[in-house]
């Protein structure tokens, strides 16, 4: 079975057709997600509008970015320590 993506704006309707009263097995039918992926999708973007739900996957590539800027610095001063250990 091939794995479906879905964007941002079909997350927010599938989210906000279960606000307004849809059952939740009957939208992880109609849409041909699991139980599991609503209930996921549900805790990360429960009330978010989609400007804020782009803006959150924006702030986590940034974070991403300067995540992996901070390990590349760590390594950076550890091989700068071993290099002068050897100096002295």
């Amino acid at each position: 079975m091939t794995r479906k993506r879905y964007t941002e704006e079909q997350i927010i309707a599938v989210l906000k057709d279960a606000q307004v009263g849809t059952r939740v097995q009957e939208l992880c039918r109609k849409h041909g997600i699991s139980d599991a992926t609503f209930y996921k999708w549900r805790m990360k973007y429960a009330g978010l509008d989609i400007s804020e739900v782009k803006k959150l996957r924006q702030l986590e590539g940034e974070n991403r970015r300067l995540k992996q800027m901070m390990v590349k610095q760590a390594r950076d001063i550890q091989a700068l320590k071993a290099a002068n250990e050897k100096t002295w």
